[in-house]
This record gives C-alpha cells, sequence and structure tokens, in this order.
C-alpha cells in the first residue's frame, strides 16, 4: 500500500496495483499516450503498471487486478486493438471501471459507452484522467463535469516531463535507418493540436483549430533522459511541428546544443514548409534528416476537398525547399478518395519516379483509402450523398464507395500486393513498379515497364522502420500476435 503524505496527515490513495494503463499502437514509437499520463499520475501521487501491446504479450495477471484501466486511443487502429484489449480485461476483471482516453475516444464515444468503455476523455485528457482515478478510488465527488461526456478536455496544462522509466526499452521500438546504421529513435511531443482544419484529419474534430505548446525545458528534459536510455534520433510527434515555428525552432536549437550529433525529423504541412522556407537550412544543421508531409494527393479536386491549404505544384516547390536544405522529404498519401481518378493515382505514381522518391515512400502509402470516422467534417461534404454509406460502429469509420468501381476495385488489388510483398521483404522498387502496372492494368493503358539496375546496396533516403499503417484494421490473430513481432 502507497502512502502519500498531505499537510500533516497522510493519505492512502491505493496499492500500485490499482492502475493499468495500456498502450495499443502508436506508429512504432515508445508511447507517449503511456509517458504522459504515467507523470500526471505519479505527481497525484498514484503509481500505475503499464502493458504496450504493440511490443508485449497480453498480460492476464495484469489485467486481473487493477480498479482503474485507462487505454490510450491515439488513431483508429489503436481503438481497434483498444476494444479487443478491453474485452479481455473485462472478462477476467468485471468490476474494474476502463476508461478510453485519447483522440479517438470522443470520436466514438457512443459506441465505446455502450459496450466496453465506463468513460472516455478526448483532447488535454491527464488533468481529467487523474480526477476519475480519484473518482473510482472514492477520493473525490462526483459533479456535472466529472460524468462520462464525449465533451472533448480543450484546456492547457501544466506538463511534468514524460515518466519513462517503467516503460518498455526503446530497442524495441522503431529506429532509424541513416547512412548504413540504424540508431535507437526517442519520441516526443513539443506541442498538441492544430491551427488547421483539414476534413479528413481526425484532430478538427476534437481540437477545433487550437493547439497547446509543451513547455521547453519539459520538451529537453524528455529528450535528455531518453538520450541517456541510448536515443541517437528524436522523432517529434506534433501533428505539425511548425504550428509554433519559435517554439520548434528554440526547442531544436537547445537540443542541438546539448547533444550536437542528435538526429531528428518533424512532421509538417506543405504549406509550412513554403511559408517557412529559410528555417530550413537551419533545421538541417541541427540535426534534421527527414520531414514527414501529408501531402495526400496531387489532384487539386482531392486537395480542395480536404482543405489541405496546398495545391499540386507545391508539393514539387516543397520537395526543392528541403531538397536544398540537405532534408528528405517523406510524404505520406490518401491514396483512395471518393473524388480520386485512376489518372490522379497514376500521377503520383509518375510523380514520385520522376522525382527519384521511390525510396522516400512505404510502398503501404499507395493502398490508403480515406477513413471517414464518427464526426468527421466529411460528413458535411456537399456531394457526402453520392459516396458515403452507413456507419459501421464496430469499425469506427463510414462505409463509401467510390463512384468509379474500377478504383476500389484496385484499393483492394494494391492493398493485396503491398501486404503480400511487406511478408517476402520485396524491394521497395520492385513493388513500386507492380503498384505502377496494376494501375495501368486498371485503366487499360497501355503500360511501359522500366528497365531497372536494382542495387540492393544502394544508398537510401533516412527513415524510420515502422511504416506507417494508421487505416489498417487489425484481426483478432494480429492483436494475440502483436507483442512478439
Amino acid at each position: 500500500m502507497r502512502n502519500f503524505p498531505q499537510d500533516s496527515t497522510e493519505k492512502k490513495i491505493g496499492d500500485s496495483q490499482s492502475i493499468l494503463l495500456v498502450s495499443c499502437y502508436e506508429l512504432g514509437h515508445q508511447p507517449a499516450g503511456l509517458a504522459m499520463p504515467l507523470a500526471f499520475l505519479k505527481q497525484a501521487g498514484f503509481d500505475a503498471e503499464t502493458m504496450d501491446m504493440s511490443v508485449e504479450e497480453f498480460d492476464s495477471v495484469k489485467a486481473g487486478r487493477p480498479r482503474f484501466v485507462g487505454i490510450s486511443v491515439p488513431m483508429h487502429t489503436a481503438l481497434r486493438l483498444g476494444v479487443q484489449v478491453a474485452r479481455e480485461i473485462r472478462k477476467l476483471n468485471p468490476e474494474c471501471h476502463i476508461c478510453f482516453y485519447g483522440l479517438y475516444a470522443s470520436l466514438n464515444a457512443g459506441y465505446l459507452l455502450s459496450t466496453v468503455a465506463d468513460s472516455i476523455i478526448g483532447g488535454e485528457y491527464e488533468e481529467e484522467l487523474v480526477r476519475r482515478v480519484k473518482l473510482v478510488f472514492g477520493e473525490a465527488n462526483h459533479t456535472k463535469e466529472s460524468a462520462a461526456t464525449a465533451k472533448p478536455v480543450l484546456a492547457k496544462l501544466s506538463f511534468p516531463v514524460p515518466e519513462r522509466s517503467q516503460l518498455v526499452s526503446i530497442d524495441r521500438y522503431a529506429k532509424l535507418e541513416h547512412q548504413g546504421e540504424q540508431r535507437l529513435a526517442g519520441y516526443v511531443e513539443a506541442s498538441r493540436g492544430c491551427l488547421h482544419l483539414c476534413t479528413h484529419c481526425p484532430i478538427p474534430p476534437v481540437y477545433e483549430g487550437r493547439f497547446f505548446v509543451i513547455p521547453e525545458q519539459v520538451v529537453l528534459e524528455d529528450i535528455r533522459r531518453q538520450v541517456a536510455s541510448g536515443a541517437r534520433h528524436i522523432t517529434f510527434g506534433d501533428p505539425d511541428f511548425l504550428n509554433g515555428p519559435g517554439h520548434a525552432l528554440g526547442v531544436a536549437r537547445a537540443m542541438h546544443e546539448e547533444f550536437p550529433d542528435l538526429t531528428f525529423d518533424f512532421t509538417a504541412k506543405i504549406e509550412h514548409i513554403l511559408k517557412h522556407p529559410a528555417l530550413m537550412p537551419e533545421f538541417a544543421q541541427l540535426g534534421c534528416v527527414f520531414v514527414v508531409s501529408a501531402v495526400e494527393s496531387l489532384s487539386d479536386v482531392v486537395l480542395e476537398r480536404l482543405q489541405k491549404g496546398h495545391a499540386r505544384e507545391d508539393v514539387s516547390d516543397a520537395f526543392d525547399v528541403l531538397a536544398g536544405a540537405g532534408i528528405t522529404l517523406r510524404p505520406s498519401f490518401v491514396s483512395f478518395t471518393p473524388w480520386t481518378t485512376i489518372d490522379d493515382f497514376i500521377e503520383v505514381l509518375e510523380f514520385v519516379d520522376s522525382h527519384n522518391m521511390i525510396d522516400h515512400v512505404d510502398p503501404v502509402q499507395y493502398s490508403i483509402r480515406l477513413l471517414v470516422p464518427p464526426g468527421s467534417l466529411l460528413l458535411s461534404s456537399p456531394d457526402a450523398e453520392r459516396w458515403l454509406g452507413r456507419l459501421v460502429q464496430e469499425s469506427f469509420t463510414y462505409e463509401w464507395t467510390h463512384p468509379d468501381q474500377r478504383m476500389d476495385q484496385l484499393q483492394q488489388r494494391v492493398s493485396a500486393l503491398v501486404e503480400q510483398a511487406a511478408n517476402v521483404g520485396e524491394d521497395a522498387v520492385s513493388t513500386f513498379d507492380r503498384i505502377r502496372e496494376l494501375a495501368y492494368a486498371a485503366k487499360g493503358a497501355p503500360f511501359q515497364p522500366r528497365n531497372r539496375k536494382l542495387d540492393p546496396f544502394r544508398s537510401r533516403p533516412p527513415r524510420l522502420t515502422e511504416a506507417w499503417f494508421c487505416c489498417a484494421e487489425p484481426t483478432r490473430e494480429q492483436f494475440i500476435t502483436l507483442g512478439k513481432k
């Protein structure tokens, strides 16, 4: 039993086995969705156990004893897995309180609360998570604000340094591949939320165009501790590192001053890269080796529907800005939307090929199909009746059908090809060429194969070893075996 001193008395808070926090997937990173809430709980006098289903097997002993279980759901894949975890925990521990927290908790509150969840928290969730723990332990009184509500929390928090000491070692997570070696990669957040309202993104329905800065000294101490654990590269997990360019630059400068050999990557919108081109050479000097940007499409029609804030020609300009600074652009795509044509799909392939970017793009990106979660801004699209179907609650997404059935068929074929290629470890260039052949066949157009001399020992641009697949729908078999990767 843990004792927590308060004033001149000691208050019994609950033993260290009373709380379990679960992460299921954070794009291959050591989960911030465990580290930050652990710090808030510790600050409040609570201990918690953790379980990360992306690198650990399901632990029935841990699952069977907590009074409070928090399940982190920052993305769709995590939610799909998290519901399965919750069901397993409920079988073993029917009386525990299960709380889903994170971006996808608010979006799917109705279904979660009617099935596996006792409460949900979205937005800036950590302080509310502590309050809910206190409610379960009888340390706080029920109020209207403490009800299991779907309304996101958007209050500014006072952030402690994330608590990582009890998490699985970072050598079990994604690594940086760069200059012929692998480097352990840490993962931090310098800000959360986003200023922008891209219609396909799950952030705007929750954050409503707001973002919150994490103080520089908190971020630096988090980096410091991960470097002490072996990290030689840092991924900034901000939805957009350049929402606050001054804050981002300040963090990068201070990090480089203390750790001059440390490299890093971040995510930024194409429009932000073009808005701040003068910053890119300095970011490169400070150790930035690549930038992820949600290009999504090269079709101006699609980009307008998604309200991306950039046009087709901007992508080439951003590529040139980053290349001129010595930084690799790693674009992500939503390759299949209701407005994407076969010509649009082929144009992306030809753009990637002509810019010598095949090794910059994980093949799974060519298979990504638009996800329309509950609450999506896309639900108010003026042409939604042409393509939008029913909400499939258990899949946490709306069905949709492309007006051109060839596109849905092509997406299925590309997905199958990418999965098969990944299973056998096929070279990305070979996979790309086979996808290109599928696309031309779907169009019924003449296909000119590339006569490439494949060099398996070629120099490749920097990348993380975990391919991004946030739109995947994991099976129960994946749930059981995920921790054995």
